[in-house]
């Protein structure tokens, strides 16, 4: 069979064949893909012509086109569709990708030329983006080792090959250990407490699995629902305990010798390149510069939040005494506890909620949302093939029938499918191309008697995702470098998290908050019980990330080398942020994949200082109204359309008219 990634794709706006790809494929084309960008960029740097921005850095942008999109689907479908092969493969590709970026950015001829352009070129005649991809490119190279000698050049090529691995297998053990588990029930008395839905998606899993009963397991969809409502305590435990070990069992996932290696590895990288550590390189690109901005950042929030934890806390504590006869809280009974306590003191049955939240109703009023902010319209394309059967493909246009991008929705859980969600693309946009966006998310199945219905939780979840996917489906940028999602990491969040503010809205809700069997309009009385949400248990849920957050800059600081223990060392960071005492056979850092296998190294604060920005941004909605189409197009021409041309904090500024206050997360968090 030809490789179809070898060629251009001849589908509808190019759209992956995805049924015609094989894992193999990859291997041929990526390798190929590599000898083709690497000779194209040697023409670059050998050509005699003065060097110049059109003849170096646009050459460099155009170097490869294909390269880049098997490459993200290969890491795209590693994610949402994997399989024993794809795994192999992205394996056996990750330290040739790793080679081939250090072949680009240790190439002396190449830098050479940069370096000229960089320091030669009149700035005056480049627009702004191309001043921002210029500083950009010029910085890559530097904080890749472009000014290293040729001995230290070759440690860091050795270093970034190894990191590439390692942190594919941290993703590949978590996976293993999260699917390895299943809490197999056979007494039906022990679902006792336990919603309708979570009941059927049991008994179809254990159905799946050729077992009597009922099957539960890690994944999102199936875990959080028991640890919410399960009235058996032990079962909470079990599944727990469960939970809170993946990656830290003593099986072949465990991955707390991976942990060690990446942290080294990280610190002994940031070391060849002159950074005192790895929080320190990382930090040198976000909007808070330095370790110490940062932990400032963290401590400032710690301070105002810790206070309303610790009184919600001893509420949780004093409900769960007096009212369910528990009368010690351990870490399986928080969201049990929480969730009861929620219902008596806001008098909201979040069973009850859901039932005004069925995902399709969602869907279809978070498009009128984005029709009535951004005029985008949103048809499903049935033609266009997609990776899995429940996947829906959507063509995406403007006000002006302008097409705007490709949307495939991913939305329940698989076997092959890491849990969680996100949003990325598939293909991204620049000049004369538009962007393949996907959003992923691991929702309820529907039944064959009742649709998918989500929490309240799920629905800003998928407003989240959509906030991401506006990033990329907005995106108008000359350079797919500096499109959509490619800013500044703590920048990134902006748009994801300020999308989340019109699910508390009565004027966003009474579009799509219906009842699944009555079509009944959400109740007034649950709009104000969820706008009640929007502050309950704000204090101990601050203090939840900024732990998190803490956690992840102590392993990448200046020391961070000498962690002799990962599990001591975890509860001696999170013990000012907790309640309650570690437990031995327990660890999050094992598990925590934002760190070890994504991109949030050093930057898991930037959920919080997100935060910030999306309460001060809200404010302004708010202020002129939250459909008020002009204050929408300024947020669409200065943020969602510019993606990183310029500086966050100049873009931010352009539309807000000032630098954001921390203070609007404290008010909106009601931590006043």
């Amino acid at each position: 069979m030809q490789n179809p990634l070898l060629t251009e794709f001849q589908t509808p706006f190019k759209s992956a064949p995805f049924s015609k790809i094989l894992p193999e494929h990859f291997v041929e084309a990526i390798l190929k893909n590599i000898n083709d960008s690497i000779s194209l960029i040697e023409l670059i740097s050998i050509q005699k012509e003065i060097p110049t921005f059109d003849n170096t850095i646009n050459g460099l942008q155009e170097s490869s086109k294909q390269l880049g999109r098997n490459v993200s689907l290969l890491f795209n479908l590693n994610s949402a569709e994997t399989s024993t092969k794809l795994q192999e493969v992205t394996q056996k590709i990750a330290p040739h990708l790793s080679k081939y970026k250090n072949d680009i950015l240790l190439n002396k001829k190449l830098f050479k030329r940069v370096k000229f352009v960089y320091l030669k070129s009149d700035k005056s005649i480049l627009s702004p983006e191309q001043n921002t991809l210029l500083e950009k490119e010029f910085n890559e190279f530097v904080r890749n080792g472009a000014l290293l000698s040729t001995k230290q050049k070759e440690k860091l090529r050795q270093v970034d090959e190894i990191l590439a691995i390692r942190s594919l297998s941290f993703g590949e053990k978590i996976l293993a250990d999260t699917n390895i588990y299943l809490l197999h029930i056979k007494n039906e008395k022990k679902l006792k407490g336990l919603p309708d839905f979570s009941i059927n998606e049991a008994k179809s899993k254990a159905k799946s699995k050729n077992l009597k009963g009922w099957v539960f397991t890690l994944d999102a969809p199936s875990y959080i629902p028991f640890i919410t409502y399960s009235e058996v305590r032990s079962l909470r435990k079990e599944i727990s305990i469960a939970y809170g070990s993946r990656g830290y069992r003593k099986n072949e996932n465990n991955t707390i010798l991976l942990i060690e290696e990446i942290i080294k590895l990280r610190h002994k990288r940031s070391k060849i390149l002159g950074y005192k550590s790895h929080a320190d390189f990382v930090l040198e690109e976000r909007m808070s510069l330095t370790e110490k901005n940062t932990n400032y950042f963290i401590s400032q929030l710690y301070l105002k939040s810790f206070p309303f934890a610790k009184k919600e806390w001893d509420e949780l504590t004093l409900f769960s005494n007096q009212n369910l006869g528990i009368n010690k809280l351990e870490k399986w009974d928080i969201a049990f506890v929480t969730e009861k306590l929620k219902k008596s003191s806001l008098e909201l049955d979040e069973l009850e909620l859901k039932k005004y939240f069925s995902l399709d109703n969602v869907i279809l009023g978070l498009f009128k949302i984005l029709n009535k902010l951004y005029g985008l319209s949103f048809n499903i394309n049935n033609k266009i093939e997609v990776y899995a059967k429940s996947v829906r493909a959507y063509e995406v246009y403007d006000r002006n029938n302008n097409f705007k991008s490709l949307l495939y929705l991913d939305l329940y859980p698989r076997a092959g499918k890491r849990s969680g969600a996100w949003m990325t693309s598939y293909v991204g946009q620049k000049k004369n191309q538009r962007p393949h966006i996907s959003v992923v998310c691991n929702f309820p199945v529907p039944s064959k008697s009742k649709p998918s219905l989500i929490s309240f939780q799920d629905v800003t979840t998928l407003f989240h995702e959509f906030g991401h996917a506006l990033h990329g489906i907005l995106a108008n940028t000359y350079y797919e470098s500096l499109s959509g999602t490619n800013v500044l990491w703590d920048f990134v969040e902006l748009p994801s998290q300020i999308m989340e503010n019109w699910c508390y809205e009565e004027e966003a809700l009474n579009i799509f908050a219906r009842h699944y069997k009555t079509n009944k309009l959400i109740p007034k009385s649950f709009i104000k019980k969820i706008k009640a949400i929007s502050y309950f248990q704000q204090g101990i849920q601050n203090l939840r990330q900024l732990g998190f957050a803490s956690l992840d800059l102590s392993y990448h600081s200046m020391n961070s080398h000498e962690i002799k223990n990962i599990k001591k060392h975890e509860d001696l960071i999170l013990d000012k942020f907790n309640f309650i005492k570690p437990y031995k056979d327990q660890c999050l850092s094992s598990s925590f994949s934002h760190i070890f296998q994504g991109g949030y190294s050093a930057g898991y604060y930037s959920y919080k200082w997100a935060e910030v920005l999306d309460a001060d941004a809200f404010e302004m909605f708010i202020e002129n109204g939250i459909f008020n189409s002009k204050v929408a197009k300024k947020f669409e021409d200065n943020i969602l359309s510019k993606g990183g041309t310029e500086h966050p904090m100049k873009l931010y500024k352009k539309f807000r008219g000032k630098e954001p206050d921390p203070e609007a997360l404290i008010r909106r968090s009601g931590l006043i």
